[in-house]
């Protein structure tokens, strides 16, 4: 791989104070700081220390994804570790050479790092460190990452093509401007997402007590116009619904032109929780030759990898949606949604524990009509299922604050920093 010729870029979208202010330099990476892998004493376990005087010790999983910053590791090795990994200060970049390779992160603490990292450090003063992290982050060189990583399974990175990497470098002051910009974003990023985390704890809190404990028939916290409503009814599942199951239909099936909505058995893990406003998968398959929802049915996988996973039940809102093969249908004149919350809640450890298998576990009707579950009147149901449906509302709110913002950031990264053309 040649080195790239110094060549000079503009981005299409310029801060006016430097709308005439020429055009940015491109240099390599290389040549604006030290490109270093780290290293990794082995066996590790015997390196690992509680010692106070060890050295922070960052794995992997130590840092968020979506972090800006490393700010703590959760081990330390001890000072004989030294010899055989490398220590990284304050105010130098890491990045993953595999896996997710290339996303860039800013020390905040010094520690040794292993050789699952590559180390950007002594960073000249020609450039800003908060600039050159969303540089290495922009579209361009998360390209150039892609297009020269190594490898045709697991890809990865080396110190070579990271030195490499093509760097557009304008005046220091155009760089701080750049860096502000974004990492304004990414406050009100951060501030939407500990909102979002608040209110699903927020909800996880209210729900273990809108819920009788197990060997419980009232729960802890009661809405005011039923705190006189007496106990919950115990009952058998079965004795407030009917079942019956989904049928197939194959991934080949499925066509985003189709003209009848469906829902399969993998889409309840990555799309819904407890309740289905919408689908994303339509199929062609005529509606007389398929298993059509009633508004609010119930549904819960019929197998699954985990009894965990199997243990996902969500209320449908609409009538003539297709279900798949592998889903249970739950048809009850109980409220839906109610129930749904009720199950992944108070009853998944107990739905769980009905499922059979060990490689690929099932849950059958026949099991499900035995869960025992206890029952407030349908009023009560109804209040439950409106009040956490308004918090569900309100973290989706939150979800669709952080994708756009995540979205615009994006779009003005793009145009902030120029398209390399040394390719």
């Amino acid at each position: 791989m040649s080195k790239p010729t110094t060549k000079t870029l503009v981005p299409k979208l310029r801060f006016p104070e430097f709308l005439d202010a020429g055009e940015w330099e491109e240099k390599s990476l290389g040549e604006l700081s030290q490109i270093v892998r780290g290293g990794s004493p082995r066996p590790i376990d015997e390196f690992i220390t509680t010692e106070t005087n060890g050295l922070n010790w960052l794995k992997i999983g130590d840092v968020s994804q979506e972090a800006k910053y490393v700010t703590h590791t959760q081990e330390k090795v001890s000072l004989s570790a030294l010899k055989k990994t490398r220590v990284v200060n304050p105010g130098d970049l890491i990045l993953s050479n595999s896996m997710s390779f290339g996303r860039p992160y800013i020390l905040k603490i010094k520690t040794c790092i292993h050789d699952g990292w590559i180390a950007v450090t002594k960073i000249k003063g020609l450039i800003n460190v908060d600039y050159l992290y969303y540089s290495i982050s922009s579209p361009a060189s998360q390209s150039y990452f892609s297009n020269n990583a190594a490898g045709s399974g697991v890809q990865n990175l080396n110190a070579d093509i990271i030195k490499l990497l093509p760097s557009p470098l304008p005046k220091l002051a155009e760089q701080q401007k750049i860096a502000d910009c974004l990492s304004s974003i990414d406050d009100l990023i951060t501030a939407h997402t500990q909102k979002h985390d608040a209110l699903k704890a927020h909800k996880k809190g209210l729900m273990q007590q809108l819920f009788p404990a197990e060997g419980e028939t009232v729960p802890k916290l009661r809405f005011p116009e039923f705190r006189d409503a007496g106990e919950w009814e115990e009952k058998q599942l079965g004795e407030v619904a009917t079942f019956a199951k989904g049928k197939g239909i194959s991934k080949s099936d499925i066509s985003l032109n189709g003209s009848q909505p469906c829902i399969r058995y993998g889409e309840l893990y990555t799309h819904y929780k407890e309740t289905i406003n919408t689908v994303i998968s339509y199929t062609d398959i005529p509606s007389n030759d398929l298993v059509l929802s009633q508004a609010n049915d119930v549904i819960i996988p019929a197998s699954g990898e985990t009894q965990i996973d199997i243990a996902t039940a969500s209320c449908v809102l609409k009538s003539g949606i297709a279900l798949g093969g592998d889903l249970n249908i739950v048809r009850t004149k109980m409220n839906g949604v109610f129930l749904s919350y009720y199950l992944n809640n108070a009853k998944k450890k107990a739905i769980a524990e009905l499922a059979q298998g060990i490689s690929v576990v099932h849950l059958y009707s026949s099991q499900l009509k035995t869960l025992n579950i206890n029952t407030p009147k349908l009023s009560e149901q109804q209040r439950i299922a409106g009040f956490l449906s308004s918090i569900d509302e309100l973290i989706a709110a939150q979800t669709q604050k952080i994708d756009a913002l995540k979205a615009h950031k994006k779009g003005l990264m793009q145009q902030l920093f120029p398209a390399s053309i040394a390719e």
